[in-house]
């Protein structure tokens, strides 16, 4: 199945997509104009790359209920399922990642909603496939 993950930023929103059991970085969108045009870009990128579902990551706190609204708009753009990850710490631990990676400070700056959607994804995949891990340790 193809997935497309986001991590949602106020001025970025970071995407990641796999089509196996690998989170890879895809892009990140810088939000100009609203999320209305956000929610059309993701949209397209959608339709060009024929993705099967969204995961986005949930925020706590006052972000939450805009990541809700956002994803609402993104289900009825574009008809796709849209599950939730609560996510704790991403953008911390992808600038960790890029940190211990090497990567220079304007790097991280601008890779960190992507590294972070990435992690957002890799989890969700993990999280999907934990009972075939344990069935297939049982025999």
């Amino acid at each position: 199945m193809k997935i497309l993950s986001l991590d949602f930023g106020l001025r970025n929103i970071g995407l990641a997509t796999s089509q196996g059991q690998l989170a890879e970085p895809l892009k990140s969108i810088r939000i100009n104009r609203g999320l209305k045009q956000a929610v059309n870009k993701i949209a397209l990128i959608c339709q060009q790359n024929k993705f099967e579902k969204i995961v986005i990551g949930l925020p706590e706190g006052k972000l939450k209920a805009t990541v809700i609204g956002f994803a609402r708009q993104l289900e009825k753009k574009t008809n796709l399922k849209v599950d939730f990850l609560p996510e704790d710490f991403t953008s911390f631990n992808a600038r960790q990642k890029m940190i211990e990676g090497g990567k220079a400070l304007k790097k991280r700056k601008t890779d960190e909603h992507t590294v972070a959607a990435c992690l957002i994804l890799q989890e969700y995949l993990d999280t999907m496939n934990l009972p075939n891990k344990i069935s297939g340790n049982i025999a």
